[in-house]
């Protein structure tokens, strides 16, 4: 298990070195001018110049590559161009506010996917069947932009039971958590179900059947432990996605995270602080696929010995 996670983790090198070279590229290929930001339309030359060999932007790209990947391997991040502050900082600051969103969205996918997944394998093509089929097509099928202003239409405005924006209590995790995570819950359900049915197919299953335990103690008990491999893979990928679409939903419900501070980056044309924020989602998603990885190892006894022969 230890020799997996090393290779895992060499794995993720080029990966990381790859990610920050697009995210740099990028950054500055984006039109815009951030000393224009800064200083406005009217202002002198001699003042812009000036500015710009204070940021280092008057410098060749690839010089400010190089220049970037050393700061980057000792852990520095920059200042912003904006505000002056460290990059690191602000990301801290912002930090706590995302992983709160995020770890609410998880849980309430969770929360109605499995319940929806084994509703649905208990009685194949019946009601309970048919209506998570909708629920998560419905959650799939529907972009958080659009969903996002639709709950707050009905539960803050119409109804005044939930608080339009901001972060505060629990009541306002509540729509931004469900916005996230509609989508991630929607698929989880429909692949909950088909691995379900696909382990009520062994020999084991039917073995336990025989022996005369309800299908339901059989499905809850026994094959939902092996069904969670393929559930755990998938789980991966979307928490990925969940994490990149938190920019859509924090600016909606003006939540204080680092997908907002990514988009008022993307305004101000502030290089550094949109490099931080697009390295964070990336390590992000690298170090959930890692341990996704780990955890179908742990899910699958039999993938673990076979890694552990080789």
């Amino acid at each position: 298990m230890l020799g997996q996670s090393a290779r895992l983790l060499a794995a993720l090198l080029p990966v990381a070195l790859g990610v920050a070279t697009v995210v740099f590229a990028l950054s500055h290929l984006m039109p815009g001018d951030p000393v224009a930001v800064m200083l406005g339309e009217n202002a002198a030359v001699a003042d812009r110049e000036a500015l710009r060999r204070q940021l280092g932007l008057n410098q060749p790209l690839h010089l400010q590559y190089i220049s970037y990947l050393g700061s980057l391997a000792q852990g520095d991040l920059g200042h912003s161009i904006h505000s002056g502050r460290p990059v690191a900082s602000l990301l801290a600051q912002r930090a706590g506010a995302t992983l709160e969103l995020s770890a609410a969205a998880v849980l309430m996918t969770m929360a109605l996917a499995l319940p929806l997944g084994l509703i649905a394998a208990l009685r194949p093509r019946g009601i309970g069947d048919r209506l998570s089929l909708t629920a998560g097509l419905a959650g799939v099928a529907i972009p958080n932009f659009w969903l996002g202003p639709m709950l707050i239409m009905l539960f803050s405005v119409k109804l005044g039971w939930l608080p339009v924006s901001g972060r505060g209590g629990p009541a306002h995790l509540l729509l931004p958590a469900f916005t996230l995570g509609a989508s991630m819950a929607g698929i989880l359900a429909r692949m909950t179900r088909s691995a379900l049915l696909e382990a009520l197919g062994e020999d084991y299953i039917r073995t336990a059947l025989a022996k005369g335990l309800s299908r339901r103690a059989v499905l809850v008990r026994h094959a939902l432990r092996n069904a969670l491999t393929p559930v755990l893979s998938v789980a991966g990928l979307e928490l990925g996605a969940l994490l990149t679409g938190s920019v859509i939903t924090e600016t909606i419900f003006s939540w204080p995270g680092i997908g907002r501070l990514m988009l008022e980056a993307i305004h101000a044309r502030d290089y550094p602080v949109l490099q931080g924020c697009v390295l964070v989602f990336a390590a992000a998603y690298v170090v959930v696929n890692l341990v996704t990885d780990l955890a179908y190892l742990w899910a699958n006894p039999r993938l673990r010995v076979e890694v552990e022969r080789r």
